[in-house]
């Protein structure tokens, strides 16, 4: 009797197999066109019934025949859950019937990676919208923002989303381009260390991280979008590549997208000594490089470096592009002709789908026991849409008050005369045009700013609580008055008069002022709503100076997405709240720091600027970048680089160095004690900057090398040790090579850029060393408790009388 056996899987299906010989036999199977499919996505929305997805037309693609395309395959689906307002149950399901009929269709099984935006929370309805990355690089604090990216991967992964395109990793170079909303920060230290904890969270939950944009873009002149890049080799290596080099090496992410600039005459999807010479061969990168979404097309139509389509396909994949996005155009039918043809080598194709098929099978989805159910949809009734519709929440309590934890660390005390915390007032004016609006926390890439207007029959999907609403919860007993004075860009300046009434009856005005958050010209702040000048949108200034001029104590509180300045405000105000786009819980953090619920501990990873035109400025500047006496231009900030105010006092003292002196190789051991000199429990942030006064190139007068928060209860005291690496005092010398040369050092530790409280002068020796990408990123903190300080009486009635009203002088912490 003949006994049945079961066939042995392919080996591309064998997960006993190794990876790269899975990869191998599968690309050997395959044909030109089989190969190609994998090479690009499909701009696909998911139905809100349940249905299969179906193209997105967007005014720069041509509609896309699904069901051709299928017998071959596709590489990728593009915001299935982003693209239109979707109950996330229904999505799941349409995009696991979708993935179902994709590995159907074509011959080896091969679902698509789908990939959906997260820059401030997964990007669909009715998902928790975080604060933007500017806020979280206002945190200075890595590991929360890795909690939250977490919680963001697990959420995507669940309905069955695989990459997330975040984080943006661009360095504000001008705080005049739109997307600065998007950003971390203007200091590469910073934005590396935030953004690098962004990837580990969203990787730990199964979701690849992509890297974006690589790299310059944010330095395009004059602060415009996709303007050219003129920045030279020194600043791309020691303030652009920075953040990317850390997230490659110490995050392990699994893409990068390419942006969409050319600098210095090069694109970045044409220039193949950047996403292969240096992302690949020097840094050790083994993931996908993605393109920006259109990025590959516009070597033709924006570059024109390319003269049709197949030649643009070729100058991309020779250069290290893997996949086109948003969806097919030139990896498709050109590139196919252009390969038959001998124009571009069939080994470019076999070298980007390896990379594609990897991680694809590292993702599991070439395993035998893959399905196309998604986990969340994993139980009774997954194929009934009316069942499923409304169960699967993606705005869970944990979710909100991680989001709220995040926009509490965030808020910036910029200034305060002793008004805040607000102590019971009667009469509140809430004045401005973000006091009653709930999308004013929201950035462009949040669902209901940037997909959600365009449906505006649709409810946002998740509470978003006005400032209004939070100050009535805050303060239940106030009588609480709204007036919108103007609107935030259309210089209508009618409602001021009634704005001034309002104000002078008031105990305490609460000026909510700022952005709004769009795409393409429809906010003030977003990609494409890039700015000639730093003033406040519209009439917000003139409302402002009409609210100082009342005589009331006069709280601004600024929900932008950008740094903003505030002319006679600065100086004028009682206090100044800062807050970057805070998301959904954002107007609760607000309120908590008015009420003093919570002490603030933000710092500023923008400066703001004393004058709206002194732009770009940065504190990274050179000696030359100063104010000076041969310039009528002043780019002194108002407040600058990792500012912040506390509603507690901080004393830093006991400073000890281990060695004056440490060779080119070796490192420095600081020490210090930071104490809580205040009534109240509060976190300072210690700032380690680096000032080199003799180089052999120039140098910022000082950067960030790191820093760490220090949480403190009254009369407590930590002391405080820092190794500082000489690997960090190094620069991008004369020949182009990394190096730590001797000489003297200041090791400076801040409150601020500008609030240096300790300075260790050292000295390297020995001979010029010089570092490749394995070099040390960051300095070692270490904290050790001491013993509470008991305050003399006379402190402790002071502090008390303080803690009341405020602090009679601001303190910058």
């Amino acid at each position: 009797m003949a006994v049945e056996t079961t066939p042995e899987p392919p080996l591309w299906n064998d997960p006993t197999q190794d990876i790269a010989v899975r990869v191998t036999a599968l690309i050997d199977a395959m044909t030109l066109e089989e190969k190609i499919a994998q090479l690009y996505g499909v701009w696909v929305g998911a139905s809100d019934e349940g249905g299969e997805v179906a193209p997105h037309q967007h005014d720069m693609e041509e509609t896309v025949d699904l069901d051709a395309l299928l017998p071959s395959g596709v590489g990728q689906l593009t915001r299935p859950f982003g693209t239109a307002p979707v109950d996330p149950a229904l999505g799941a399901l349409s995009l696991s019937r979708t993935q179902m009929r994709i590995a159907a269709a074509n011959r080896f099984g091969i679902p698509a990676l789908a990939h959906e935006e997260c820059l401030a929370g997964f990007a669909t309805w009715g998902a928790t919208a975080y604060p933007v990355p500017l806020s979280w690089g206002a945190t200075f604090d890595p590991g929360l923002i890795r909690r939250m990216a977490a919680a963001i991967g697990r959420d995507m992964r669940s309905v069955g989303v695989h990459q997330g395109l975040a984080p943006v990793l661009d360095v504000v170079r001008d705080a005049r381009w739109g997307r600065v909303e998007e950003t971390i920060g203007e200091d590469p230290c910073l934005v590396g260390t935030i953004g690098t904890a962004y990837v580990q969270g969203l990787q730990s939950s199964g979701v690849v991280a992509t890297l974006k944009h690589f790299a310059g873009y944010s330095a395009s002149r004059a602060g415009r979008n996709l303007a050219p890049v003129g920045m030279g080799p020194r600043e791309r290596a020691d303030v652009v590549l920075p953040p990317f080099e850390m997230a490659v090496r110490e995050g392990r992410a699994g893409s990068v997208m390419h942006a969409y600039t050319d600098t210095d005459g090069m694109p970045s999807a044409a220039d193949e000594d950047l996403l292969t010479g240096l992302l690949r061969d020097t840094w050790g990168f083994d993931g996908t490089v993605v393109a920006d979404y259109f990025g590959i097309a516009f070597l033709k139509t924006l570059h024109g470096i390319a003269g049709d389509w197949a030649q643009a396909a070729g100058t991309a994949l020779r250069a290290g592009v893997d996949v086109e996005l948003p969806t097919v155009k030139t990896f498709g039918t050109p590139l196919a002709e252009a390969v038959t043809a001998g124009r571009v080598p069939e080994s470019l194709v076999d070298r980007a789908v390896r990379r594609v098929l990897t991680q694809k099978v590292r993702l599991g989805l070439l395993d035998p026991d893959w399905s196309p159910v998604p986990a969340a949809l994993d139980g009774a009734g997954r194929d009934d849409p009316d069942a499923l519709r409304g169960t699967i929440d993606l705005d869970s309590p944990g979710n909100r008050e991680l989001a709220r934890t995040v926009a509490e660390e965030a808020v910036v005390l910029l200034t305060n005369d002793g008004t805040l915390p607000l102590d019971r007032p009667r009469r509140i004016a809430l004045i401005g045009p973000n006091g009653a609006e709930p999308t004013a926390v929201l950035g462009c890439y949040s669902f209901p700013q940037h997909v959600g207007v365009h449906h505006p029959q649709t409810p946002p999907g998740i509470g978003l609580p006005t400032l209004h609403d939070a100050l009535r919860r805050a303060f239940p007993d106030a009588e609480l008055t709204v007036v919108r004075g103007t609107g935030v860009d259309d210089g209508d300046v009618s409602g001021i008069p009634e704005a001034v009434r309002t104000a002078r009856g008031a105990d305490v005005v609460v000026a909510a002022l700022g952005d709004r958050a769009g795409l393409f010209g429809r906010g003030t702040s977003g990609e494409g709503c890039d700015v000639e000048s730093l003033t406040l949108p519209g009439a917000q200034q003139q409302l402002l100076d009409a609210l100082l001029d009342t005589g009331r104590p006069v709280v601004a509180v600024l929900l932008t997405g950008r740094p903003y300045a505030l002319g006679r405000a600065a100086q004028g105000a009682a206090a100044i709240v800062q807050s970057f786009f805070p998301g959904a819980e954002g107007t609760t953090a607000i309120a908590g720091v008015l009420s003093g619920r919570t002490n603030p501990s933000g710092r500023l990873p923008v400066s703001v600027p004393r004058g709206a035109g002194a732009q770009p400025a940065t504190y990274l500047g050179a000696r030359l970048a100063q104010a000076s006496d041969v310039s009528t231009v002043d780019p002194t900030a108002a407040f600058p680089f990792g500012h912040g105010m506390s509603y507690t006092s901080f004393d830093w003292d006991g400073l000890t160095v281990d060695r004056l002196e440490a060779d080119t190789g070796g490192e420095f051991t600081l020490a210090l004690t930071v104490r809580n000199t205040g009534q109240r429990h509060g976190t300072e942030v210690v700032q380690l900057y680096l000032h080199d006064p003799v180089a052999s190139v120039v140098q910022p007068v000082q950067r960030l090398v790191g820093y760490t928060r220090i949480p403190l209860a009254p009369g407590e005291a930590r002391r405080v040790r820092v190794t500082v690496p000489a690997d960090l005092a190094s620069f991008t010398g004369r020949d182009g090579r990394r190096v730590v040369e001797p000489g003297e050092l200041q090791l400076r530790l801040a409150a601020s850029s500008a609030d240096v409280r300790l300075t260790a002068t050292v000295t390297l020796t020995g001979p010029a060393r010089h570092l490749d990408h394995t070099r040390r990123f960051h300095p070692r903190f270490e904290q050790k408790t001491q013993q509470k300080t008991q305050q003399k009486t006379q402190q402790k009635t002071q502090q008390k009388t303080q803690d009341r009203t405020g602090p009679a002088t601001p303190t910058a912490t």
